[in-house]
């Protein structure tokens, strides 16, 4: 099993916990990693985009001029795709994006990418996170006492997550550009692998193992 120090909000060292072998010491599959992040791209696509074609712009009725004896091309309509106003040629339309994984797959997307952010030192497991009014700085200095900085000094994206909901963390999170909360509940693959640190408290990293160990007893 892997073992994680534990920090305060302060930045802290406060104990060490085991993480499942299962969930954050997997090998990393990266082919099923890759469908998981194409297949939450592609379903935050709306797939509304439309063009019109030439039997669907207005006008163009008549024919704009006759057929010989002009020098110049024989036109059929002004609404053609080469006339300006006229339709488009080969336009996109609307169309449905959706692509679904089944549950392995899933699965197993989410575990290698918990167990890459372990193996790269890249998850900090927090003792918890309470703010208890709307107060952005408490994060911001909490982030800044765990070190997250990239190697150019700019502030790393990270992604916290929390075993419940709570508007005093989350809103004060949301000022952070570069900051995102989520639930354990909730994560997805993308989310953890957009991110360049992950933070999760203690309670939510039992509260995911323990989803886990239901699901495999069931």
């Amino acid at each position: 099993m892997p073992n994680v120090k534990v920090f305060d909000m302060a930045g802290k060292e406060v104990g060490e916990i085991s993480l499942s072998e299962k969930i954050f010491g997997a090998e990393v599959n990266a082919p099923v990693l890759h469908s998981a992040i194409r297949a939450y791209l592609l379903n935050q696509r709306q797939g509304t985009q439309s063009t019109l074609t030439r039997s669907e712009v207005s006008g163009g009725g008549k024919k704009p001029w006759r057929q010989k004896g002009t020098g110049r091309a024989r036109q059929g309509s002004t609404r053609s795709p080469q006339w300006i106003h006229g339709g488009i040629a080969l336009g996109p339309k609307p169309r449905n994006y959706r692509t679904d994984l089944n549950k392995k797959a899933k699965r197993v997307a989410l575990f290698s990418a918990l167990s890459d952010k372990v193996a790269e030192g890249n998850l900090v497991v927090i003792d918890k996170c309470e703010v208890g009014e709307y107060k952005t700085s408490v994060i911001a200095k909490m982030f800044e006492a765990l070190g997250f900085k990239k190697e150019n000094g700019k502030a790393a994206k990270t992604l916290l997550v929390l075993p419940e909901a709570d508007k005093f963390v989350v809103r004060s999170a949301r000022n952070i550009p570069t900051a995102a909360t989520t639930l354990f509940s909730t994560i997805n693959t993308y989310e953890i692998v957009n991110a360049d640190k992950l933070v999760i408290t203690k309670e939510a990293v039992e509260k995911l193992t323990a989803v886990y160990d239901k699901e495999d007893q069931d």
